[in-house]
C-alpha cells in the first residue's frame, strides 16, 4: 500500500466549539475539487488509510471520540460529505454512487491506491457503494447502523415505516417549516433515536446545528433522502456481485442493528456482526469505547 506525497494545503483543524477542541494537535484540515465539486476533511495520523464517512445531521465531527485512537495505527481520513460541512452544496448529484465516486476521487487526489471505508447512517450508503463499484480499492469496510435501500430483507419495511417520515419530509413548504428551528428538528433524532437520549453531547449539537442551518445546507442535505429512490436502483444493480472484502456492521439493538445483518449477508461473502445492546442509532456516541475497540481490532486484522 503507497501513500504519495499530498499536493494540497492544509491547516491546523480548528474546534467547532468552545466547549471542547474536537480533534487534538496533530490533526488537520484541507479542502480539493474532486468530481465536479468541493470537499472538505480533516486527515491526521499515519499507516494504512481509513475512510470515516458521517451521516445525516452530523459532519466530520462525528468521529471525534474515535479518530485520535484510530489515528495511532492509520491514517485516518474524515470529510463532510457533499452538501454538508464545508463541503460545497451543489445542486445535484447526491445520489450514492456519485458521492461515494467523490470520495474515491479525494482517496486518489490525497495519493493513496486502497482505503478502508466504515460509514454511519447516510455515510453507510455511500461506503456501501464504494466497495461495490470499487471492490478492488477497499481492503475491509464497516457499516454502522442504518440500511441499504432496495436491499432486502428489510428494505420495503424500513422505507414504508413511519418512524423514517423525514425520508419524505424534503420539499420547499419543508424547508420553510424548518428553517430557523434546525435544532428543534435535529434534536428530534439525536434524542429519539437514541438509547440513552443524551448520548449526542450539547457542544456536538450546537456544533452540528450551526452546520445544517447555514445558507443552503438543510436544502441540499435533504437531497440525500430525494434520492433514494435512485439508490434502490443503483443497489439492486450493485449487489449482483458480492463483496469480496471483509465486512463488519455494527448497529443497536434498539435500532438497526438487526435488520442491517440480514441486508449484509445477502451483498456480501464475509459479514462479522456486532449487535450492540441497549443501543439506538447513535453507536459512536452511545457505546464509543465498544465501537473503538471493535473498529480498531477490525482494521488491524
Amino acid at each position: 500500500m503507497t501513500r504519495q506525497q499530498p499536493n494540497h494545503t492544509t491547516t491546523p483543524a480548528k474546534a467547532p466549539s468552545a466547549v471542547r477542541p474536537f480533534f487534538p494537535e496533530g490533526f488537520r484540515e484541507g479542502d480539493e475539487d474532486v468530481n465536479g465539486t468541493r470537499i472538505h476533511f480533516v486527515i491526521g495520523g499515519k499507516g494504512s488509510p481509513v475512510l470515516l464517512l458521517h451521516g445525516y445531521t452530523q459532519t466530520h465531527l462525528m468521529w471525534w471520540r474515535l479518530a485520535p485512537e484510530l489515528a495511532k495505527q492509520h491514517t485516518v481520513l474524515i470529510p463532510d460529505l457533499r452538501g454538508a460541512g464545508a463541503s460545497a452544496a451543489p445542486a445535484q448529484g447526491y445520489d450514492k454512487e456519485t458521492m461515494a465516486r467523490d470520495m474515491r476521487a479525494l482517496v486518489k487526489k490525497l495519493g493513496f491506491d486502497k482505503v478502508s471505508v466504515v460509514g454511519h447512517d447516510i455515510g453507510l450508503m455511500v461506503a456501501y457503494a464504494y466497495a461495490a463499484l470499487f471492490p478492488d480499492e477497499v481492503e475491509r469496510l464497516a457499516l454502522l447502523d442504518a440500511f441499504l435501500p432496495g436491499i432486502e430483507p428489510w428494505s420495503d419495511q424500513v422505507m414504508s415505516s413511519l418512524a423514517v417520515w423525514h425520508f419524505t419530509f424534503n420539499g420547499p413548504t419543508a424547508e420553510k417549516l424548518v428553517q430557523g428551528r434546525e435544532r428543534i428538528y435535529f434534536d428530534h433524532f439525536w434524542t429519539d433515536f437514541a438509547a440513552n437520549p443524551q448520548a449526542v453531547g450539547e457542544a456536538e449539537r450546537q456544533a452540528y446545528t450551526e452546520a445544517y442551518a447555514a445558507p443552503g445546507r438543510l436544502h441540499s442535505t435533504w437531497g440525500y433522502f430525494q434520492a433514494l429512490e435512485q439508490d434502490k436502483k443503483d443497489f439492486r444493480e450493485l449487489a449482483r456481485n458480492k463483496l469480496p472484502m471483509p465486512v463488519m456492521v455494527i448497529g443497536g439493538d434498539k435500532s438497526m442493528g438487526e435488520p442491517l445483518v440480514s441486508q449484509a449477508r445477502a451483498v456480501a461473502t464475509q459479514v462479522e456482526p456486532h449487535i450492540l445492546r441497549d443501543t439506538g442509532h447513535w453507536v459512536t456516541e452511545e457505546r464509543p469505547e465498544e465501537v473503538r475497540q471493535l473498529l480498531g481490532d477490525f482494521l488491524r486484522a
